[in-house]
Formats: C-alpha cells, sequence, structure tokens
C-alpha cells in the first residue's frame, strides 16, 4: 500500500555531541524503544532527551520516519557537564551495531546516482589504503576523500565539525547540534542539509553546482573533542559522521583571484539566481570557482562553479550577500531562456522536493523560499536585470544607519 512503512527501516541517529549510529527500526519500535537502545550503544543517558525529526518532535510514533533519516538526540535541559567527552562509537562498537558500510549515502534518490559512482570510487581508495587528508582552510572541519589515483574527488564536511560545533577542529566550540550557529539563521549541524538542497535546487545543472549528498561515513581522520574546551581526543578510532559530500572540482583559482571581465555573462546570471531564490547569506567570491576552459583563460573561456551553500536558506528573512551584484554581468537583462526558466520556477513543487528529499529540513526555509522564489519571478516578470533583484534584497546603509530593504 502506497505511504505505508514497510516492515524494516535504517535511521542514522545523531546525538547532539555529534556521536552517530545506524538502526534499524522494527514496526514495534517508537521513540522511547529508540532511546533505549541509543542508550545502551552509545552509553549516554537518554531520559532527559528528546528525539527530533526536522522541526518534528517525536512522541512516539515513528510511522512519519523514512528510510535512512537522520534524526537528532537532543538533551531538554541546559546544563552539560564539560567533562563528559563528545565520543562516537568505537571501531569494534560499529562492527557489532552498526552493519552499514564506509559511506552510505542518506536517501535513495535518482538526484544522487553521480555521486553514488564518486562514493564507490572512494570507498575502492580506502580499501587500498588511500585515505582522505584534511583541509586546513576554512573555520570547520573538512577532508578532501581521494580516488584510487590518489586525486582530490570529494569535500566532506561532518555536521559536527562546523564552526561552534561539539567537534569542531580549529577551536570554534561552544554550542550543541540545532543551537544557533555562526550566524544566528543556521543552527549548528544544519549547512550540511544547505548544501544539498542548493543542488538539488539546481534543476538541469542550471547554476553549475557540484553534486553533493547527504551522507553517514565512517573513517579514523575525523575530529573528536575531549569535553565542551574542545581539546582534542589522541586516541583515534573509526568514528562516524554525517555529513555533506560534494564533488571536487578541479579548478585554477577562485573568483577573488581574477578579473571579472572574462566570466560569462550566462554563468553570473545563472549563479545569481539560484542566489536569489535560495537567499544566499554567504555569496563572496572565495566560493566562486574558476576554471579555464582552453587552458589560458582568454575571455569568455571560463567556467564558475558555485560552491558552499551551507548559509542559504535561512529560517528568516535575513540580509542577503551577493558578490556579484556589482559586476557588470549582473546588470544585462536576462536572456529569453533564463527569462523561460525562472518562469517556470515552482517554489511550492520545490518545496515538496525538499520534504522528500530532505525531511529534516525546517519547513521555516521553505517559507524563505517560497518567498524569494516568487519575489523572482515577479521581479523578472517586470523586467529587472540581476543587480536590481539584488540591490531590492539587500540592505542599504548610510553611514551607521541602516535602512531597511
Amino acid at each position: 500500500m502506497e505511504g505505508k512503512p514497510s516492515a524494516k527501516r535504517r535511521v542514522f541517529v545523531q546525538t547532539e555531541t555529534g556521536s552517530v549510529l545506524g538502526i534499524e527500526l522494527d514496526r514495534a519500535d517508537n521513540a522511547q524503544t529508540v532511546k533505549r537502545r541509543l542508550q545502551l550503544a552509545l552509553n549516554v543517558p537518554t531520559e532527559e532527551s528528546t528525539l527530533m525529526y526536522g522541526d518534528m518532535v517525536l512522541k512516539n510514533d515513528l510511522s512519519t520516519v523514512r528510510n535512512d533519516s537522520p534524526l537528532l538526540l537532543t538533551r531538554n535541559f541546559l546544563h552539560r557537564s564539560s567533562s563528559t567527552p563528545c565520543l562516537s562509537p568505537s571501531g569494534r562498537d560499529i562492527q557489532h551495531r552498526d552493519e552499514s558500510g564506509p559511506i552510505e549515502i542518506l536517501g535513495c534518490s535518482n538526484h544522487f546516482s553521480g555521486t553514488k559512482h564518486l562514493v564507490r570510487d572512494i570507498v575502492q581508495a580506502m580499501k587500498i589504503g588511500i585515505d582522505p587528508i584534511p583541509v586546513h582552510s576554512g573555520l570547520g572541519g573538512a577532508y578532501y576523500f581521494r580516488n584510487c589515483s590518489g586525486e582530490n574527488v570529494a569535500i566532506v564536511k561532518p555536521t559536527d565539525e562546523e564552526p561552534f560545533a561539539p567537534n569542531n577542529p580549529k577551536g570554534f566550540v561552544g554550542k550543541a547540534l540545532g543551537q544557533p550557529g555562526l550566524k544566528r539563521f543556521v543552527r549548528v549541524g544544519e549547512t550540511g542539509f544547505r548544501e544539498v538542497a542548493a543542488y538539488l535546487l539546481d534543476y538541469d545543472h542550471f547554476a553549475n553546482v557540484p553534486n553533493t549528498a547527504l551522507v553517514k561515513v565512517t573513517h579514523s581522520i575525523f575530529n573528536v573533542n575531549d569535553g565542551v574546551k574542545g581539546n582534542k581526543y589522541q586516541n583515534r578510532k573509526q568514528v562516524s559522521k554525517i555529513a555533506s559530500l560534494q564533488q571536487f572540482i578541479p579548478h585554477d583559482f577562485d573568483a577573488s583571484d581574477h578579473g571579472t571581465s572574462s566570466f560569462p555573462v550566462a554563468a553570473v546570471h545563472r549563479i545569481g539566481i539560484l542566489d536569489v531564490r535560495i537567499l544566499n547569506t554567504d555569496r563572496h567570491a572565495g566560493n566562486l570557482l574558476v576554471r579555464k576552459l582552453d587552458g589560458v583563460g582568454r575571455f569568455g573561456q571560463v567556467e564558475l562553479i558555485p560552491i558552499d551553500h551551507g548559509l542559504c536558506l535561512p529560517e528568516s528573512l535575513e540580509d542577503p550577500y551577493f558578490e556579484w551584484i556589482h559586476w557588470p554581468q549582473a546588470s544585462i537583462p536576462f536572456s529569453e531562456d533564463e527569462l523561460e526558466y525562472i518562469d517556470l520556477l515552482d517554489p511550492f513543487r520545490d518545496c515538496e522536493m525538499l520534504r522528500m528529499e530532505l525531511p529534516m529540513i525546517r519547513e521555516a526555509c521553505l517559507r524563505v523560499l517560497i518567498l524569494c522564489t516568487n519575489f523572482l519571478k515577479e521581479a523578472a516578470t517586470f523586467g529587472l536585470c540581476l543587480s536590481q533583484i539584488g540591490e531590492m534584497m539587500s540592505r542599504e546603509f548610510c553611514g551607521h544607519e541602516e535602512k531597511p530593504s
């Protein structure tokens, strides 16, 4: 019967300190039985805890939980002991309790077919001893995963290593998963969902967002801190993490290292259209990769690749940041193809798709998507160009006075 859950489902439960465990659900399971199993498996108290599924508090019935969904176990009180290490299950524990592979894509959508091939290559490389390597730039934990030739093919960002998250490897700790993060409108541990949402919303690869998926990945390279002080836990073991996995695109530089005059008008427009739809609050030059198509980079011979969408789809209408807003390409009217693409956008269909693919995404984020997409469609109908749309969405600053948009 359609819509009826199957007898066996698998979920990945993450504690607010980053521990992750895959659990097979039976029909008879409810929120309380899952929490009791977690207490035994992870050795964490669950009496004063809540099991969250996106916005939904799971009090008993689990029938709405889809297969391969990530759940979050949060504590109901503010006190958190500084002596409690943020440990994930050991490799031996995982072997006995979690039958999933080293990298599992969360969700079975055909949207992730390209990522599945990528994951197979990475797993083969891991089997012959080609391990991932940490990325030293940025505020959060990130890792290059490689293929059998040792080439970087994916970048993995664990949700519990984001800025302020419990296992951040660079000292930016102090909050639990689910609390307001680096920006108050994006919660700690939820930038990975947004990375995947941006990819899913980039229909027909219109803006050139690389293949991205939410995964559960197990490896000893990941960082685990000892308590809320953020001291690194030295005894490295196999740990499982919920993370975003994005295809690594070889490139020559980013937009901050290159004059914008050679950027194709269509590429700027397409990235701008996506940024407006998802209210991107962090589109700076450093997350626009530039690749020379002819090996030289003559005028018009470069490709733009947008990355780092973790601060899009905020929970409220916040100030976006659009690096392209003053580029000359943004003042050129939309082409007929671009206007047709905008006209065919359906924000309500987009929301249904995201609810299906990313059931943990918050309804407040979807409301922002609807508002921004409808604004884009109306503005394009009235003949506004990309720069005008971006300026209307941004606040104006006069000295120290802020004027609402």
